[in-house]
C-alpha cells in the first residue's frame, strides 16, 4: 500500500476504542501513547486475567495483543474476546513463522504484525479496520 493510500484509508477512518494487551511495560506504554496521538481511545492491560475484565466490562473495536502473555496466552484470550462480542483483533508478536500466523487466524485473529512493530503498518490495519 502506497503512503498516500495509507494516508486515505487511515484519515477516512473513525477513532477506535482498542484495548491494548502487553506484558512489556515500555512497549505497553509506547503503543498506548502513540495510539492515543493517532486519536484512539485506549484501555491497557498487562496481563490476560486483567484484558478478561475490561473486554468483559467495555465495549471495544479492537484488541491488540501480544501472544505470549505471564498468566496465559493471547490466542486464548481473542478466541475468548471473539465469542462474547464482535471484535478485530490484531496479533503483536515476536512468533511471525507460517504456523504461528495460522494459529492465529485460527484462533480469531484478524491481522498479524511481527514484533518490533512497525508503526506505519500498525496505522496501515486500523484504518482498515477504522473504515
Amino acid at each position: 500500500m502506497s503512503e498516500d493510500r495509507t494516508k486515505d484509508a487511515y484519515s477516512s477512518g473513525k477513532s477506535l476504542r482498542i484495548l491494548v494487551v502487553e506484558d512489556h511495560g515500555d512497549t505497553l506504554q509506547a503503543l498506548s501513547n502513540l495510539l492515543t496521538h493517532f486519536g484512539h481511545e485506549i484501555s491497557v492491560a498487562d496481563d490476560a486475567e486483567s484484558a478478561r475484565k475490561i473486554i468483559r466490562s467495555k465495549d471495544l473495536d479492537v484488541v491488540l495483543a501480544d501472544i505470549g502473555l505471564p498468566d496465559g496466552s493471547g490466542y486464548d484470550l481473542v478466541a475468548e474476546a471473539k465469542r462474547k462480542r464482535p471484535v478485530k483483533a490484531v496479533a503483536l508478536t515476536g512468533f511471525g513463522a507460517p504456523n504461528d500466523i495460522e494459529r492465529g487466524k485460527e484462533a480469531g485473529f484478524d491481522f498479524h504484525l511481527t514484533k518490533p512493530v512497525d508503526f506505519h503498518e500498525l496505522r496501515a490495519v486500523l484504518g482498515q479496520i477504522a473504515v
